[in-house]
């Protein structure tokens, strides 16, 4: 069960501090697709929080197209993209055992709905072949506030997937589908909302992907002796961002956080100089470790430099593969 931590006497708003970990929890996927979040009792018990804040929370992320709330049920992680099910031909049933019951049923609905057998075929064959002119143009979006975390996924895309891949900002990216027939948006949860309103009316679809958890890193935290010094290194402002709140949300003032971007050489120095541990994603690891070998002389004990696995999870890499027809 993911535990959330709420810093009260913080400067940080206890519903920012719960938003940010609800919503890394979920574009982590340790909450999946399906997942029915707590009710706004069991948190109010474990967090301390009143239950109107976490119903706010609640239609916070309702509103950013995570969740979506079932009448006399509860609060559901939302489906989206490729989660509500793919379509699978007859050739592959004895590896996919389940995608007969799942063509079967798909062809009794149509049946059931007025369709011949003909006039099926050529839905199925228009969702295949509209498919495949999607996956021909991949295109990675995040906003150009955060547009670090766009260029992270477009690197760690095109290196698993070895096909080329776009990067767009979001606020142009109505611009931009309207100028090509069809594609594929890729983008994290964090952004799937207004990458999914803005993908609606046009002849594209959106696959949202699940970030790694972090899990490890957030172990390390948890046992830092009180009053250390850590550093963040990252592409991306926004990671920088939610990284530092959801830090602060499990330790409080209990730890030092020092963060800057790649591009910053003066602050990464500053963290180097200062930091006993440093966090850094996989583009930022070589500058760091340069700045740490170039600083030896001057400091008496080198930080600890860790390097986060990739920003994607290695499950939606695999599901990107199939969707994309590429494995």
């Amino acid at each position: 069960m993911v535990q959330f931590h709420i810093q009260t006497d913080s400067e940080i708003p206890a519903s920012t501090q719960l938003f940010n970990q609800i919503r890394f929890a979920i574009a982590s996927r340790q909450f999946p697709p399906g997942h029915r979040l707590p009710s706004t009792r069991q948190l109010a018990m474990q967090t301390g929080l009143h239950r109107n804040t976490i119903s706010k929370v609640y239609r916070q992320l309702e509103n950013t197209g995570l969740v979506e709330a079932q009448a006399g049920s509860g609060i559901y992680v939302r489906a989206q993209g490729h989660e509500g099910g793919s379509k699978l031909k007859s050739p592959i049933l004895n590896e996919y055992p389940l995608a007969n019951r799942i063509v079967q049923e798909s062809m009794d609905q149509l049946l059931g709905q007025g369709c011949t057998l003909n006039q099926a075929r050529e839905l199925f064959l228009a969702e295949i072949d509209w498919r495949l002119r999607c996956s021909a143009r991949v295109v990675v979006t995040a906003p150009a506030e955060d547009i670090g975390v766009g260029e992270l996924m477009a690197k760690e895309l095109e290196q698993a997937l070895r096909i080329p891949i776009q990067l767009v900002a979001m606020e142009e990216l109505a611009t931009f589908l309207d100028q090509i027939s069809s594609g594929t948006v890729i983008t994290s949860r964090y952004f799937i909302g207004q990458a999914e309103f803005i993908a609606a009316p046009r002849s594209v679809r959106v696959i949202p992907v699940d970030i790694y958890d972090y899990g490890q890193e957030i172990q390390l935290v948890t046992g830092l002796p009180k009053d250390s010094y850590l550093g963040l290194v990252s592409l991306s402002p926004g990671m920088l961002r939610s990284t530092e709140v959801i830090i602060h949300s499990i330790r409080g003032e209990d730890l030092l956080v020092m963060t800057a971007l790649l591009s910053d050489a003066y602050k990464i120095n500053s963290i180097v100089r200062s930091a006993r541990t440093i966090f850094c994603d996989q583009p930022s690891f070589a500058t760091v470790k340069a700045a740490i070998n170039a600083a030896r002389e001057d400091i008496i004990r080198p930080p600890q430099l860790i390097c986060s696995e990739n920003y994607i999870g290695s499950k939606s890499i695999n599901l990107l593969k199939r969707e994309l027809g590429l494995g």
